[in-house]
């Protein structure tokens, strides 16, 4: 902090203390800041001209349909718009993705809000049991 040395209607004596901010430093500081940033910033563009190879894939297949499994608030069971059980959902889904690696599926679930915890937990386990080990779970959208 500043101390004022002199001041109308005081004697010579007495040291007050002066609030007044000194922005002095501050603006020396941010001109050499701005000073080093215009002479860096042209070294950061890059000037070398390369020829890069053109970017060559393959075609992908369509990718294939998300598996949706709905649990209604009564206790039943859907994968997509079809009615199954808890123990003939292994055999269901795996219709339902062919040949594709169960472990690399991801299934989406989609409960009633008053859906008992235990039968979402069963539907969890057979999942997990039949090797689907990637699950989202879908939850409303609130605006």
């Amino acid at each position: 902090m500043a101390a004022k040395l002199s001041g109308g209607g005081g004697d010579r004596f007495n040291v007050e203390q002066n609030s007044e901010i000194n922005v002095t430093p501050f603006v020396d500081v941010m001109l050499v800041l701005l000073i080093i940033f215009m002479v860096a910033a042209p070294l950061a563009s890059v000037t070398v001209e390369v020829n890069l190879p053109p970017a060559v894939a393959k075609q992908s297949d369509a990718p294939p349909k998300p598996v949706y499994i709905s649990i209604q608030q009564s206790g039943k069971v859907y994968i997509g718009d079809f009615e199954t059980t808890v123990d003939e959902m292994g055999q269901d889904l795996a219709k339902n993705i062919g040949r594709r690696d169960p472990t690399k599926e991801r299934i989406y679930i989609r409960a009633d809000e008053k859906t008992r915890y235990g039968a979402f937990m069963e539907v969890m386990n057979t999942l997990q049991d039949n090797g689907f080990y990637s699950v989202a779970l879908i939850g409303r959208e609130d605006n």
